[in-house]
This record gives structure tokens, sequence and C-alpha cells, in this order.
């Protein structure tokens, strides 16, 4: 997925834990994966020529990540999916295909059912042998979505399942890696004009959910601007499945399109989406460098809608790698914007929204359930 982030770190101790079982039926495809995942510290605990082999690989080898080809003879990558999900609930799986609408479709629908993330193929096997781009998106992939599941598997600490007797258990403690101060709320909030998202890994499915809790008759209100970090052909896609659960317009933002409340814009993969203009502002496309390893980036719109929409910005960071966004919700609070960020529990990876809070740029870190109603009452005049 050439518009996602790529972060060359490695840690040989994590690495070492990560399990990872490989279905596609390419021959080639399957020993070039393998290789790459043994090279970069990981365990390949098996290779599967089509769904049915995976899913009976999986009880034996439990692996923490499945790179799942969508293509495959006698049980494909769509059917293998909710067996391989049952068998392993907490098991993350990773959509491959090459880079075509239908695919393109395929995988978002995958990520309804319980895919966590899709990486684009090149589309020959000379392609994938050649790629430094795809391996690279790879093999970071699995180091980050292997090491997540490492830490939903760790045992808690035995004091904190097994309290002495006489004390009372402990709370709860939210799930969050490092200390976060919040943003503090401006004393006046300003009647929102636009609402910006941001997301990347995993971000499908959450930015689904919180436009349908949002609800169409709050959506209709101002216009809603996506940057989610995906490759050409994806981002057309899926402003269409956005379309369809939401019931509000939804499409690709094209160049010098005026934004109108009760639309729904994406930003195309491969190229960044701004903002332009005074009082109306219009839609800018740019295939300027990547920003953050991202082309569309986060920061680039965000940075332009705090300078147009200055106080009357809404924004949220959902669950996604890397830092995008960090940078664009500092401008937007620091003029007078209202920022939101998913918390650590319920993001795929707590990257993106991580590092906004972490820097203490978030005015509130909500669970992804509650999202979509603290906008929904904020853009209707009310408080987060």
């Amino acid at each position: 997925m050439l518009a996602a982030p790529v972060m060359p770190t490695h840690d040989a101790g994590s690495a070492s834990r990560i399990r990872v079982l490989i279905a596609d039926d390419s021959a080639v495809v399957r020993g070039l994966v393998a290789r790459w995942i043994g090279d970069a510290g990981f365990t390949v605990v098996g290779t599967a020529a089509n769904g049915r082999l995976a899913i009976e690989m999986m009880a034996r080898q439990d692996p923490d990540v499945v790179l799942l080809d969508i293509d495959m003879p006698e049980l494909d990558g769509t059917q293998a999916l909710p067996r391989i999900l049952a068998i392993s609930p907490g098991v993350q799986v990773v959509m491959m295909s090459t880079l075509t609408t239908r695919n393109a479709d395929i995988s978002l629908k995958c990520l309804a059912l319980g895919a966590v993330d899709y990486i684009a193929k090149p589309e020959s096997n000379r392609g994938v042998t050649t790629s430094d781009a795809f391996r690279n998106e790879l093999v970071e992939r699995v180091r980050t979505l292997g090491s997540a599941r490492g830490a939903r598997r760790a045992p808690a600490p035995v004091s904190a399942l097994a309290p002495r007797p006489g004390t009372p258990a402990p709370a709860p403690v939210s799930r969050l890696s490092g200390a976060t101060t919040l943003r503090p709320k401006p004393r006046t909030v300003t009647p929102p004009k636009v609402l910006l998202i941001g997301s990347s890994t995993g971000g499908p499915r959450a930015v689904g959910e919180v436009l349908e809790k949002i609800g169409a008759a709050t959506l209709r209100r101002i216009p809603t601007l996506i940057v989610q970090h995906m490759p050409p052909v994806f981002t057309a896609v899926f402003a269409e499945h956005l379309g369809a659960r939401t019931g509000i317009p939804a499409a690709e933002g094209k160049a010098e399109e005026r934004l109108v409340p009760g639309r729904i814009y994406v930003a195309p993969g491969g190229r960044h989406m701004k903002l332009a203009g005074g009082r109306e502002p219009v839609i800018r496309l740019d295939d300027g460098p990547p920003v953050n390893f991202c082309r569309p980036a986060v920061d680039v719109l965000f940075n332009d809608a705090a300078a147009l929409y200055g106080p009357a910005t809404l924004s949220v960071i959902l669950t996604g790698m890397g830092s995008d966004g960090t940078n664009g919700v500092r401008s937007l609070g620091d003029a007078g914007g209202m920022v939101l960020v998913q918390d650590e529990a319920t993001s795929t990876v707590w990257g993106m929204p991580g590092s906004a809070a972490k820097a203490g740029l978030a005015h509130a870190i909500l669970p992804l359930g509650e999202i979509g109603a603290a906008l929904r009452s904020l853009i209707g005049g009310g408080a987060a």
C-alpha cells in the first residue's frame, strides 16, 4: 500500500516472538515472503497454497499474523477468513491482493468481517520480486501488528490477578502507553463548520463506525473530510462503502471542488488533499512528496483546515501506524479547534492517536464506541 507509513525500525527481541502464517497460491510469492519474514527476525510457522490448508495449520501453529491472499484455489481468502477468526479470534489477518477495483472492494469487505489490514501486491511475480516498497511495507505491517497481538496476549501480572487477602481488587486502569495530558478545552466552543478525520491501520472499519454513530441527520449539517492511508483505487471504493453505510453522498475529493455540507470527501490515494480559498474553501490536490512517509497525509489537510476554519474545526485521529496527524492537530488546537483521539484499548494500532495524545494535543481520549456520540454532540452545539 503505497500511501502507508514505512518506518524502518527493528527490535530483534520482539521480532523473534512474532509468528507468521503465509497463505498464497503462488509458490514464488510464498517463498519470497517467507524469506523476507525470516530475514526480519520473525518466525514463519507455515505456508499454505490455499485457504483450506491455512485453516488446517491455524490450530497447530497459533500464529500472531496471517498474510492471506484473496484469490486462491479450493478455498479463497474471503471464505477462509471467518474460519480462521473462529479458530483464533485475536489473530491479526492482513489481506493481500493486486490493485484492482474488485480486489479493493473485497479487501474492504474483509476488513468489515474482522481482517485488520490489507496490502496491495504488485501485479506480477516479477513485480513482487523487485518491489522494495512492497517488501518494506509487508515487514513493517508484520512487526507492528504482531507486536500489538503479543501485547494483548501477555498475561497480567500475578499481583493484579490475585490481590492479597483483605485488600480490595485494583481498579481497572486505562491501557495507555506512556503519560498523557489532555489539552484544556476552549472556554467557549465555536460551532464547527467542518469535520476532519485522520486514520490508517484499522481505520476503514473505525471510520465507518464513527460516521454511522454520528448519524445522517448530523452529518448533513457540515462537510466531512477524511484522510485514510490507502493506495489509489482503494480510496474510491472506500468512499462508496462509506456512502452506502451512512446514506450520505461520499466520493474522492476532486480538484477545485467546493465544500458543501452533507457530503463526505475522501483524500484520493497517492495525492495530498489540501484546502484553499476564503469564505468558500475548495479542494486542491497535490502530487508533492510524502509527508510522514504518507501521501495522502493527515497533516497536510489538517494544517490547511486550521488556517481556513480556525476555531470552527472539529477533528478526530483514529487508529493507525506512525505519527501522521500530530503536527496537524497541533495547528488545529492552536487555532482554537477541537481535537479528539481514539484510545489505545480500542485501537488496532495506537500510533497516530497515541502520538497526538502523548504530545498533550488531545482535548479528549475516547473509546471508539463513544467517539461518534461525542462528535454528534459537538456538531449539535453540545460538549464532548
